[in-house]
């Protein structure tokens, strides 16, 4: 990595936590990852959750076939866990380079997740499997019971369910996904387990108050929601620490705005089309830049047990103001609107070219 105060050259990055959704909005989710990520985890919670080895390949077509023109992008699939899903299915798309991870969602604890699970005991022969062919287990890590506060799920999920799940399966590779809090910085940090961790930009900027900032903000709502300021700051330290066990997840998660605003709005945060400047200003703010390249762009390949990018991008000094919308176009005469993290927002850094080819 080359970095001064007023430019940044670092190896191209990679996305390990990402929602690409479907459909007409596939040409917008891609195009705002390729334009500077080589490669993306794809979660695989769509309206109808990609559990086989079949539907895995025609998503991942159809996300090529969205890539821009002269984008070098490659989606990694992943499967979504079922308590009906044959561990056979893992192991035929693990060994034949279709998935390269398996997601667990406790049942209705997101987006899509109403087919997720409810008793991590009935999964333990996918564990057994996903274990002894080095499969990653990537873990949305909230429980959903409804007498716990919203604020503790992810906590309490590493007690009641993370640990016991470690000791069963103490050689599975797992990512807790997208963490919030001080308490999962340090269980991954001071774990023996082959766990790391996925730090999105959103937590590293924002807290809890941003959701109530003026009224109710619906494009601050994601799950796990943001959390007190002293998790954010844990969060800010584990990012720019230089342990391999944190690494670059957006969990760019866009929805409509008729899904954002209304009397039950979506959790998600379009975080895409800024993502890499919005951690710049974070390690910049964290006297940390020398620290990014690894952090975006080593520690998640080498923990999958993939070849570095070859590629590099760059980032200079230079004040951009993100735009309040990005419009998907339905047809020639209709489009709609996603609001991307830090809309009318100055970032500091500016994506000077897409990868060197």
């Amino acid at each position: 990595m080359n970095h001064s105060p007023e430019r940044i050259t670092l190896r191209q990055p990679d996305d390990w936590h990402l929602h690409l959704r479907d459909g007409d909005m596939l040409n917008v989710t891609v195009m705002n990852t390729a334009r500077v990520f080589r490669r993306a985890v794809v979660m695989p919670n769509l309206t109808v959750p990609i559990t086989t080895v079949e539907a895995a390949v025609s998503y991942r077509k159809r996300i090529l076939d969205s890539t821009p023109v002269g984008m070098a992008f490659t989606p990694l699939m992943t499967a979504y866990i079922t308590s009906n899903l044959c561990p056979e299915v893992l192991e035929k798309g693990f060994r034949n380079g279709v998935f390269i991870a398996a997601k667990l969602y406790p049942a209705n604890s997101t987006t899509n997740s109403a087919q997720g699970v409810s008793d991590l005991r009935s999964i333990d022969s996918l564990l057994e499997t996903m274990e002894s062919i080095g499969m990653p287990l990537l873990i949305h890590g909230e429980v959903v019971d409804r007498d716990v506060d919203v604020f503790d799920r992810e906590v309490v999920f590493i007690e009641r369910h993370l640990v016991p799940l470690l000791v069963r399966f103490p050689r599975l590779k797992v990512v807790l996904e997208h963490i919030t809090t001080e308490q999962a910085v340090e269980f991954v940090d001071t774990s023996s387990s082959k766990i790391a961790a996925t730090i999105t930009p959103h937590h590293l900027h924002i807290n809890r108050n941003a959701m109530f900032d003026g009224g109710l903000r619906s494009d601050f709502f994601c799950l796990p929601v943001a959390k007190r300021e002293r998790h954010r700051l844990a969060l800010r330290k584990a990012a720019t620490s230089g342990k391999a066990c944190f690494f670059l997840g957006t969990d760019s998660a866009p929805h409509l705005r008729a899904f954002k605003e209304s009397s039950c709005g979506c959790a998600g945060i379009f975080n895409s089309p800024y993502a890499l400047e919005s951690y710049a200003e974070v390690f910049e703010q964290e006297g940390a830049l020398d620290r990014l390249e690894a952090f975006a762009s080593e520690y998640g390949p080498v923990f999958y047990g993939l070849p570095l990018n070859e590629q590099s991008v760059t980032l200079i000094k230079q004040n951009q103001v993100v735009p309040d919308f990005v419009e998907v176009l339905r047809n020639e005469q209709t489009s709609e609107k996603l609001v991307p993290f830090h809309a009318g927002e100055t970032l500091r850094w500016t994506l000077l070219m897409g990868p060197n080819k």
